[in-house]
């Protein structure tokens, strides 16, 4: 019974909302309209879970004193800072993103920062990771070196000022080239994406039970 009412409620969500993308007159695209708002009234929900399991976890490192324990004490002091501001903010104005308050000054000069830091840190991994796959090992490899190296000159002065036809070709790469590899990629996403959908709605798929 346990498994029954998740799969029916799925199986019923996901009817409505296939049958009001194709007839989204009344009384179906009202139907579609309270599904979303019950969603995110349940995501709302889930959050909260989630931020309890969160907590719980960092409790339990802090009590067994696990290796790297102390990031947890970081998580909590991170934690209570946000929600404090958060409420201070909220209290104050009904904006709390505006400029100006508590919680937009800890955005912008604490998460922003650490953001920035790490996608520089990223840059060195996508480093890595482009010196792996564009070594000249056979022709294929060869001719993705080449288009690469293209790409990135026409994207920056360097490339315009070594010859100024680099960034045309550039764009042409992006425009032509990648354009009929891309769409096969998503024409492949979407058919996946059909096919899960099918499948969690007939109840073929049942991991999220678990």
């Amino acid at each position: 019974m346990k498994k029954r009412i998740p799969l029916v409620i799925t199986f019923i969500t996901g009817f409505i909302i296939i049958v009001s993308f194709f007839i989204p007159h009344r009384p179906f695209g009202q139907l579609e309209t309270e599904t979303l708002i019950w969603y995110a009234i349940i995501f709302a929900f889930t959050l909260i879970i989630g931020v309890d399991s969160l907590v719980r976890l960092h409790v339990r490192q802090i009590r067994r004193r696990k290796k790297g324990w102390w990031y947890s004490i970081v998580f909590f002091a991170g934690f209570f800072y946000c929600l404090t501001i958060g409420i201070i903010s909220i209290i104050r104005t009904p904006n709390p993103f505006q400029p100006g308050t508590a919680f937009f000054y800890g955005y912008e000069t604490i998460l922003i920062p650490l953001q920035s830091t790490m996608f520089a840190l990223l840059a060195f991994f996508v480093a890595s990771a482009s010196y792996r796959a564009f070594r000249a090992r056979n022709i294929d490899a060869t001719l993705l070196l080449i288009a690469a190296v293209i790409v990135m000159l026409g994207r920056v002065p360097a490339g315009y000022k070594l010859w100024h036809r680099l960034p045309a070709i550039a764009d042409w790469i992006f425009d032509v080239l990648q354009i009929g590899a891309m769409r096969g990629i998503l024409i492949g996403v979407a058919l996946g994406a059909v096919a899960m959908s099918l499948r969690l709605i007939l109840g073929i798929e049942r991991t999220y039970l678990s």
